[in-house]
């Protein structure tokens, strides 16, 4: 049901001012960045106190960014924005800071904007809302469209520019019943203003902030006693004449239940935890009331009632046309019992429909994802609850108990003896990841614990239902772009051959326009997957190079330009398509006759500045050559291409393409065509392999129906190494990354600074991520360069699929600048930036 799938840990150093005190706020992005918060005492002077932000991915754990954020007092709130780059760090003296990535790069942060309250705490944080809403139908979860599974929901931003772009901009509340906002112009520039909630501003000790579908914000806030009333206020953000207008409004309050209770009426005086179960449903929240001793947590809902009349106006007749007077009143929903003091709560983020038939359908589909919260206690144990009904879904007892592992909620003996023991490491923050199905928990000795939470919660599931769930929330992943390595936690080698073709499969089922959008994100989850297997490890390298392919397809083919301004719709890169796809010819000298061949004259400098593009298609299409009869099934130890699925017509069609681009402008600048070691001197190697290419492209074109090469071109592939030297093309490197490394059941133990070695590897020796054999030429994967045994050029590394290319650009040439300007923000596979030294020695 949950398990600790790693813990990572400050090194020990006893006199040291590197160990963390109590972590105070902890936040996961959409990219699965987790941020928390540590103090740092001075060894030399203990009064002061350096307020620490920590970013890691959870790929890396060990690789922690840690940032002296300069606040003066401790960081009380930590947001992430909606994509998942930038974040904000609030204090207890008003100080507002926003960081961001420099250059791209998820282990280098800095912050050039901010705002203040000077002397006056932040409470809540939020970004304002982008108007951006997806909800997702678990009862469609069967249907073939991923427009029924998921689909936009009309939602307003908080503030719009011209054109209805929305603004961007963050909210706080302080502790004097302030709301701040500052919003973010165009130009760079910060437009801040601040407002009272309300005309009596009175002690804000807990506040938390949603949004409403016509761009309203609602605060809902306390004095943290349990005895006085929860405050709802509406705030409108508006612009006028260039400055920031804030307006609020009373909105209906409510008293906690256990004040009322005469049992409970002073046994839980202060409220320690206030949260709106979603940020985009400002009608349920939910409460904790404390005390020393224990917690009891309340879940309420906002709804309209009609107003009673008076019997005097009862027996008035009434006007035709009229309707009861309606009001909005909160009632509870649920309530739990007694339990032990709450240390964190968690909400899930994932955006599933609550409404009463949404959840019969996720109870006959045993589909628990959304569906429950985290409460951490004091004793070291988790609970997830219901979201509305706060019954009990399952239990985690703690790294600390024997076991280490998650029980049924009805094993009492388990709780009695863990309780009786009474561990003193508990979880001060804790976060769910966007699919809910992990756990970010930093404890009281700044650890940061990843939990996996089972998509059944425990219920026993059959083999296929669970795929299906798995299977549902990669759509998901797929579709909002958000990343779904939290998915990944929970598939086994044995369930990725299925999930791979089922995903294929849903895909395959979309309209044309969705699977263009979707084309390379597809095959970026297809190689994450394949990762996870030792039997389909070889087929990621397939994807990867399938994702150079497609990229390097669309740079060349941009750099093509018609002759005639005045041309018709289609692009020369559209033509090229049209013609190769109808031209059948193996002579490529002959498919070059129907073209433009003015369309594709280039200046010599862009021409040759791309031969080391051009050098990986050659030799991409004679390695693919070489290699096929092992992929018809004479023997393949670890393939390029083992598995003839790989083999789609699309990817070979590309490839004809671009050898007759590459053949033309051949004739403008022989220096730019790609090199090959022939054993013949009059051998035109392009001309042989672009006829070998079409015959297997013709065998695969038909992707309903691929036919098996025929035996004379078997044979012909069988004498290629023979005729021409056959590179390596063992490109991607080995993955450093701890998702292969967490299918076993006891977690890793991990430090923070200290990069995870593989098994079987000296405990002492770093992983070698440029290269699967050491000594080897280190490649740049992006550029196809060679950096030398030792490079001395600083680098950078995916975070999802481990690709590595230079930093600093060596090319200057616009055509290259345009090529590398498709992943300077990201990799190819959609994975984060994350810089590396130059030796890892």
């Amino acid at each position: 049901m949950m398990e600790v799938a790693y813990v990572c840990e400050w090194e020990k150093r006893p006199k040291s001012n590197h160990c963390p005190s109590i972590p105070l706020v902890c936040a996961w992005s959409c990219r699965n960045l987790v941020a928390f918060t540590t103090d740092l005492k001075n060894e030399e002077d203990e009064k002061e106190v350096s307020h620490m932000v920590h970013i890691i991915d959870t790929e890396h754990p060990w690789d922690v960014y840690s940032i002296n954020s300069g606040h003066a007092e401790v960081i009380s709130c930590l947001e992430w924005d909606q994509s998942g780059s930038r974040l904000l760090s609030a204090d207890g003296d008003g100080q507002i800071k926003c960081w961001a990535m420099a250059d791209h790069l998820v282990n280098s942060w800095e912050s050039s904007l901010g705002s203040s309250v000077d002397g006056d705490p932040i409470v809540a944080l939020s970004w304002l809302h982008n108007g951006v809403k997806l909800a997702l139908h678990v009862e469609m979860s069967g249907s073939t469209n991923f427009g029924e599974k998921f689909s936009r929901v009309k939602f307003s931003p908080s503030l719009t520019l011209f054109g209805g772009k929305p603004m961007e901009g963050w909210l706080a509340v302080t502790v004097s019943g302030l709301v701040t906002v500052s919003l973010l112009k165009p130009n760079g520039q910060l437009l801040t203003a601040s407002e009272s909630l309300c005309r009596l501003r009175g002690r804000v000790a807990l506040a938390d902030i949603a949004f409403t579908g016509g761009g309203n914000i609602v605060v809902a806030a306390t004095d943290g006693s349990s005895s006085s009333p929860v405050q709802f206020y509406k705030v409108c953000v508006s612009v006028v004449n260039e400055k920031c207008r804030i307006d609020t409004e009373l909105l209906p309050s409510l008293f906690m239940r256990c004040t009322t209770d005469p049992v409970r009426r002073d046994k839980y005086p202060a409220v320690t935890h206030l949260k709106f179960l979603t940020r985009e449903n400002s009608e349920q929240v939910l409460l904790c009331a404390s005390s020393q001793m224990g917690s009891i947590v309340e879940c309420w809902s906002l709804r309209k009632e009609g107003l009673p009349v008076n019997n005097i106006f009862q027996h008035r007749s009434p006007v035709v046309g009229e309707k009861q007077p309606m009001i909005l009143k909160w009632r509870i929903l649920s309530a739990t019992n007694d339990l032990d003091r709450v240390s964190a709560v968690a909400l899930p983020k994932l955006p599933i429909s609550i409404s009463n038939t949404d959840l019969k359908v996720a109870s006959e589909t045993k589909f628990c994802p959304g569906l429950g919260l985290a409460l951490a206690f004091h004793d070291g144990s988790i609970q997830i609850l219901h979201r509305l009904s706060l019954h009990t879904m399952g239990v985690f007892y703690g790294s600390s108990s024997s076991s280490g592992a998650s029980q049924r909620p009805g094993d009492e003996p388990a709780i009695k003896r863990q309780r009786a023991g009474g561990p003193t490491v508990h979880f001060k923050a804790l976060q769910f990841s966007w699919t809910s199905l992990a756990l970010a928990g930093v404890d009281n000795h700044g650890k940061l614990h990843m939990i996996r939470v089972s998509p059944s919660m425990g219920q026993m599931l059959d083999m296929n239902t669970l795929l299906r769930h798995l299977l549902f929330l990669l759509e998901y992943c797929m579709v909002t772009g958000y990343d779904w390595w939290d998915v990944l936690l929970h598939v086994q080698p044995g369930m990725v051959h299925n999930l791979v073709e089922k995903l294929h499969e849903e895909y395959m089922r979309q309209n044309q326009a969705l699977q263009q959008v979707l084309s390379t994100r597809i095959v970026a989850v297809k190689a994450s997957l394949c990762k996870l297997s030792s039997v389909t490890a070889a087929r990621a390298c397939d994807f990867h190079a399938k994702l150079l392919l497609i990229a390097v397809s669309s740079t060349l083919k941009s750099l093509l330009r018609p002759h005639v301004l005045n041309t018709p719709d289609k692009s020369p890169g559209d033509r090229l398509a049209e013609i190769c796809a109808k031209n059948t010819d193996t002579d490529i000298d002959k498919v070059m006759i129907n073209l433009k061949t003015e369309e594709f004259v280039l200046d010599g400098p862009p021409l040759q500045s791309l031969q080391q593009l051009i050098q990986w298609v050659g030799d991409f299409v004679l390695y693919l050559m070489a290699n096929l009869p092992n992929q018809v099934g004479l023997q393949c130890n670890r393939g390029f291409l083992p598995d003839c699925q790989q083999l789609d017509g699309s990817s070979l069609g590309m490839l004809r393409e671009m050898m007759v681009m590459i053949r033309i402008w051949g004739l403008l600048k022989p220096g730019c065509l790609p090199i090959y070691t022939a054993t013949s001197d009059n051998q035109d190697s392009m001309l042989l392999l672009f006829r070998l290419l079409t015959k297997l492209w013709l065998c695969s074109r038909d992707e309903g129906h691929p036919q098996e090469p025929d035996e004379s071109l078997i044979d012909e592939c069988c004498l290629l190494p023979s005729q021409l030297l056959v590179p390596t093309m063992d490109w991607l490197p080995v993955n450093d990354g701890i998702i292969c490394k967490l299918q076993g059941k006891y977690p890793l133990r991990l430090q923070f600074g200290k990069p995870y070695s593989l098994p079987g590897l000296n405990s002492a020796a770093q992983v070698e991520i440029f290269s699967r054999s050491p000594g080897s030429q280190r490649m740049d994967h992006l550029r196809c360069l060679h950096m030398g045994v030792c490079p001395t050029e600083e680098s950078k590394a995916c975070t999802r699929c481990g690709c590595v290319t230079m930093l600093r650009s060596p090319n200057k040439t616009n055509a290259m600048k345009q090529w590398e300007q498709r992943w300077i923000k990201n990799c190819l596979c959609g994975g984060l930036w994350r810089r590396i030294p130059s030796t890892l020695s």
